[in-house]
């Protein structure tokens, strides 16, 4: 595992749940790194949790216990996990992961081709019923009107999901769109994540 924690810059907008505040301290560290980056998976634990249980390792990643909180009350600390393994759908890589207990929920930030909704329209019938998920990806790639996307979506063991979507044409903080159902299907893939979990 990954122990490098996102940089938190004062950039990064308050917002109002701990959840929320981390997806977007997420989208920022990954912003710095530029685009056409991999998908990247993070642990979500209680930060000061971390500090009393393993203090060591919260010192390592700069949120000792003299370290002052950004913003107060509770907050989570992102720990980026390990590279993911190249070749293999998202969905069957998720299928593989097992949380233990201390970690309280997780985050994925992933670029995407995505269309408006008026461009979806115009799509061939052959690949709006589906099946060929290679012809349309190659559809959605040649189109005129594509944006690129980056995602971020963040989970909790409670329910509780935020994304953020940030467009490579609009990439600023400012620009960032957030909302709890922006991307749910890869929201349901996280939280399955914790299904049947058990303490390490």
């Amino acid at each position: 595992m990954d122990n490098t924690p996102p940089d938190v810059t004062p950039s990064t907008p308050l917002a109002a749940t701990p959840l929320t505040r981390a997806v977007l301290e997420i989208d920022e560290y990954v912003s710095g790194l530029g685009w056409d980056q991999p998908a990247t998976l993070f642990a979500l634990v209680d930060t000061d949790r971390l500090r009393r249980e393993e203090p060591a390792l919260a010192e390592r990643l700069g949120i000792g216990q003299d370290t002052p909180a950004a913003v107060p009350g509770p907050s989570l600390t992102p720990v980026e996990q390990d590279q993911l393994p190249t070749g293999v759908p998202l969905d069957e890589f998720l299928a593989t992961i097992a949380w233990p207990e201390a970690v309280a929920g997780c985050a994925m930030t992933v670029e995407r081709l995505m269309l408006p909704p008026a461009a979806e329209e115009s799509m061939p019938p052959e690949l709006r019923e589906g099946g060929d998920e290679a012809a349309l990806n190659r559809w959605v790639a040649e189109h005129p009107e594509r944006q690129e996307v980056r995602l971020t979506v963040g989970v909790l063991r409670d329910g509780q999901r935020e994304s953020a979507v940030r467009l490579r044409e609009k990439d600023a903080s400012t620009e960032v769109l957030t909302g709890p159902d922006l991307v749910p299907g890869l929201a349901e893939a996280l939280t399955a994540t914790f299904d049947d979990t058990t303490e390490e």
